[in-house]
């Protein structure tokens, strides 16, 4: 073999191995900021260790750490510093296609100087914070992204999670503890927001398809009763998002197509020397796509959307942080009758609508240090929702009339501050002040019956103000000890009504496996805006007969435990009563409606704050954080929930399903070196059928509309739902970007869940009304 040979034998292996080689090299940067719990400011000289990799270091003036060179895959951080509890991060994923960018925030140890030795704890689901002591946990944009059929949404995601049960498969309102979705607060930077969702109906907390991206959200808390002081306005449950900042030393982007939409994000600092840096996703529907491409829908149906999200982080050196941020989504859907009559087959084949739906939000905020123990947060928020509706309905081929039309446009500034007082190791201090500015244009035409004319049911212009302002009070009796108490008092100036609500909760660690806490706290929620401007006729005239509406009120009473099991295995028990008041009812005392039925809307028949409700029940969770890629979580929750309405006589009320089973896991299989990883997520749902009021067959065919028997309200009940959820994923990790393929199966089983039952005057007969089949969703995500 001659040497020019062979030396082109061995630069030809070195070539083809060199991928290989660089590749069992791959690795990446993991960097973040230890801060303080409570004020949020930066912990210099804290010690954070990666103890996979044999390395530690110190963070910096501005509690800023980094390690290079870290292999992809999961890693492990520790983070201690004198005067606080250490505190353990556990599974962080790195990847080879963007940086890992953390903030770790320490809790204060108050018996420092006793020199008691607290062992490093994992934060992964414990609330961010730290005044909420019961029925709360955080939430990662991980599990939003690996939870089968969550495709990216906090809500879809949340029915996981015991006492969370999905209204129906049509969107994603969720039923906490039996309460109507409507009851739920959204928050964003410690701001009220208005319903972050495509297709959301006025009065309503969900919607069809989330606006907010996973690309902007950091770590969030999910709340589901006795909430702390700062929340207000809200019933049954809260979503605290927190947003997540921009990488401010390298640009990166991410880019996603599938079946619900085409993403793109981008992120990266302004300039070389500055810490600042933006972070913005824009999304647009794929079916809106295809449709400006030329794709006719089925029956001539159309859906579309799109929206744009941002966070904007600004730290200057004297005057503090600022923040830029806000979210925004159009969306609207039409579908048109059927035109040859002999294909009617059902009344919606002769129905057309044209609906719309715009939300948004822009705000700023300012976060700035009073001393040492001191920090003041500030925000003004722009935000406004628009909802329209038009129907129109065929009486015949040639004849069609305007059976609903509606529009309702809100408009709101929101201006907030919240103070946070360490007034010394053991007592902490949080008070605040939330003001509303309201503005609205409500129009609604409806008829009650076929055949009757269209009837104004709703025109107002005009504005009101709401204010709410809180204070929490925290004392740390040791390290297991913790109790706080608070106010939260709120006003609707429209109506001059108030509420002053009282909550407190206590949590005792009696051991390094064992903990139990308690909470108590008086919430008020004020009615749908509209409900207060509905007309009624009397005596010829229209009147407004709930402008003096009072608020819906509810006592949370909440007992838990927490075992850990084992390393990563946690065993949760909570049991609940809520007691609701001053509920909605007719003012007629034949009716059994009350707005504790309701999910969206708003009522135009004359109510009256006499009705009541309750909800009680237990819930056990046993989760697998995850560990050697594996993980899962079992919840299960059984609970009763019954109104009383005008009539006096209690019912169940339509959420009632008594109880909801689920389980929920994952594998990942992942490559030796990384490069590669399959993973398989799995969701089981069992749950209780709602319930619903029987339908008087023979006054419906006489009457040509469904006509139910009232006084048999809520007696009946759909079947049992079942659903399998399955998602598959392939991710591939390249020198210098992330791929990810993922297919979600929803209803894996196509089982037909029964939604409801109506009246078909076309038919004249009940016929059945199921929830959505298998639905396969597609998508595929690039980082880089």
């Amino acid at each position: 073999m001659t040497s020019r040979l062979r030396l082109t034998l061995i630069l030809s292996f070195l070539i083809f191995c060199m991928p290989a080689v660089l590749w069992s090299q791959a690795t990446q940067t993991l960097r973040g900021q230890v801060t303080d719990q409570l004020l949020q400011k930066p912990l210099a000289g804290a010690t954070v260790a990666l103890p996979g990799q044999n390395k530690s270091t110190i963070t910096d003036e501005q509690g800023n750490f980094r390690f290079i060179h870290v292999p992809i895959g999961l890693q492990q951080i520790r983070v201690s510093h004198a005067g606080y509890k250490p505190a353990q991060l556990d599974n962080i994923t790195l990847i080879s296609g963007k940086e890992q960018v953390l903030n770790i925030s320490l809790e204060l140890d108050v018996q420092v100087q006793e020199e008691v030795v607290v062992k490093a704890r994992g934060v992964r689901n414990r609330p961010l914070n730290e005044l909420s002591l019961v029925s709360a946990r955080a939430f990662s944009v991980e599990e939003t992204q690996r939870y089968a059929a969550a495709v990216n949404d906090p809500l879809r995601m949340s029915t996981s999670f015991a006492g969370v049960v999905a209204a129906d498969d049509g969107n994603n309102h969720i039923v906490i503890r039996g309460n109507s979705p409507a009851g739920m607060l959204w928050r964003m930077e410690g701001v009220d927001i208005p319903n972050p969702n495509h297709y959301a109906v006025t009065g309503g907390s969900g919607g069809g398809i989330s606006i907010l991206s996973s690309q902007l959200l950091a770590n969030s808390d999910f709340v589901t009763g006795a909430f702390a002081a700062e929340y207000g306005n809200a019933l049954s449950g809260v979503f605290d998002l927190r947003l997540r900042k921009g990488n401010n030393e390298k640009r990166e982007y991410a880019f996603q197509a599938g079946v619900l939409g085409l993403n793109l994000a981008a992120e990266g600092p302004f300039s070389k020397n500055y810490k600042g840096s933006y972070l913005v996703n824009y999304r647009y529907s794929t079916l809106g796509l295809l449709i400006k491409m030329g794709l006719d829908m089925p029956g001539g149906a159309t859906t579309n959307f799109q929206d744009l999200s941002y966070n904007v982080y600004l730290p200057t050196k004297k005057a503090g942080t600022f923040t830029l941020f806000g979210f925004g989504g159009l969306s609207d859907q039409k579908f048109n009758p059927e035109k040859d009559v002999t294909k009617w087959e059902e009344e919606i084949d002769r129905k057309s609508g044209v609906f719309k739906g715009n939300t948004g939000a822009a705000g700023f905020t300012h976060s700035i240090r009073l001393g040492g123990n001191s920090s003041l947060k500030s925000a003004l928020v722009f935000s406004g929702q628009e909802n329209g509706y038009n129907e129109k309905y065929l009486e015949q081929q040639d004849s069609i009339v305007n059976t609903f039309n509606a529009g309702y446009l809100t408009k709101k500034i929101t201006l907030s501050t919240t103070l946070n007082q360490q007034v010394s190791r053991r007592h902490s201090l949080r008070a605040g002040i939330i003001l509303n500015q309201i503005n609205f244009r409500y129009e609604q035409k409806s008829r009650d019956q076929p055949g009757e004319e269209a009837e104004q049911k709703l025109d107002i212009r005009d504005n009101t103000q709401t204010v709410q302002a809180f204070t929490q009070w925290s004392f740390k009796a040791g390290n297991r000890l913790n109790i706080t108490g608070g106010l939260h008092f709120l006003y609707l100036n429209l109506n001059k009504s108030a509420a002053l609500e009282p909550r407190a909760a206590i949590k005792w660690d009696a051991n390094n496996r064992n903990s139990f806490s308690a909470g108590y706290g008086l919430h008020s929620q004020i009615q749908p805006m509209g409900v207060y401007f509905a007309r009624t006729p009397q005596n010829g005239n229209w009147t407004e007969p709930n402008r003096k509406l009072g608020m819906t009120r509810s006592h949370h009473f909440v007992l838990a435990w927490n075992r850990q099991l084992a390393k990563g295995l946690k065993l949760k028990t909570e049991l609940y009563y809520q007691h609701l008041l001053n509920v909605p009812v007719s003012i007629y005392d034949t009716s059994s409606y009350s707005s504790i039925n309701m999910i969206a809307g708003f009522m135009t028949e004359a109510l009256e704050n006499k009705g009541k409700g309750k909800n009680y029940g237990l819930e056990i969770s046993l989760e697998k954080q995850l560990r050697n890629y594996f993980y899962f979580l079992l919840s299960n929750s059984l609970y009763q929930s019954k109104y009383t309405g005008a009539d006096g006589i209690e019912r169940n009320t339509r959420f009632n399903g008594n109880f909801a089973n689920t389980f929920t896991a994952g594998k990942e299989f992942v490559h030796h070196s990384n490069k590669r990883s399959i993973g398989i997520n799995i969701k089981t749902v069992y749950a209780g059928g709602y319930r619903t009021t029987p339908i008087d067959l023979q006054a419906s065919i006489n009457e040509g509309y469904t006509k139910y028997v009232e006084s048999k309200a809520y007696s009946g009940r759909i079947p049992g739902y079942f659903r399998t959820d399955l998602r598959l994923s392939l991710k591939m990790n390249k020198p210098g970007y992330t791929s990810t393929f993922s297919l979600d199966i929803q209803n894996l089983t196509n089982r037909k869940n029964v939604y409801d039952y109506f009246f078909d005057r076309h038919k004249g007969e009940v016929v059945t009304y199921y929830q959505t089949g298998i639905i396969p969703v597609f998508n595929y995500k690039i980082e880089f």
